[in-house]
């Protein structure tokens, strides 16, 4: 098995001042994530997946949490108090592209959780070689939308689904850190 990777284990102060430790998903996250999916309210559910989710096996939440952090990466967001109030992966779907996919609970939206998780993805995807990311969605899926344009986030839609592609930075060039200030997500800060 693959060991979680370095340096992603944050603690964020969000817009609304609560805060919450983001961290690799890994496998012992499983029974927690499985949990999360069945008891999702249905609105969570339709935007996630553009409909109902899937059913639950050991084999799909094994594909979930099982993660090689190169071409499949995942961060968990938790409350202080210690559940799971987020989550945020990329799978690639080419050799220097990935889809990009981040749930939140209700009462954790609109504070800059997604954002900061986006943002978090995209360094991650940089130091791994990737260069563009590719979300599909809802089309009615305001909070979406407007996270990815704020991303600069090109969008094609057809019968009800969005597909947006984003560019992880503007300067190939340019090493991973500077996509923070390229970004400028000034809007959440790391604790130490």
């Amino acid at each position: 098995m693959t060991r979680p990777p370095q340096g992603f284990d944050r603690t964020l102060l969000l817009r609304d001042g609560r805060r919450v430790r983001v961290r690799p998903l890994t496998p012992q996250d499983a029974p927690e994530l499985g949990e999360a999916i069945r008891t999702a309210d249905p609105e969570t559910l339709r935007r996630r997946f553009c409909g109902s989710a899937p059913r639950m096996t050991p084999r799909l939440l094994e594909r979930l949490t099982v993660l090689d952090y190169e071409r499949r990466f995942a961060l968990v967001a938790r409350s202080m108090e210690g559940p799971g109030v987020a989550i945020a992966r990329y799978e690639a779907t080419g050799r220097r592209m990935a889809e990009v996919a981040i749930a939140v609970a209700p009462a954790w939206r609109r504070v800059g959780l997604a954002s900061a998780l986006l943002h978090m993805l995209g360094l991650a995807a940089l130091e791994r070689g990737f260069d563009r990311f590719t979300a599909v969605y809802s089309a009615d899926n305001r909070p979406v939308a407007e996270l990815l344009d704020y991303a600069r986030g090109r969008k094609v839609i057809a019968e009800g689904v969005a597909e947006a592609e984003v560019r992880l930075r503007d300067h190939p060039e340019a090493p991973p850190e500077a996509v923070l200030a390229e970004r400028s997500f000034s809007f959440f800060r790391p604790n130490p």
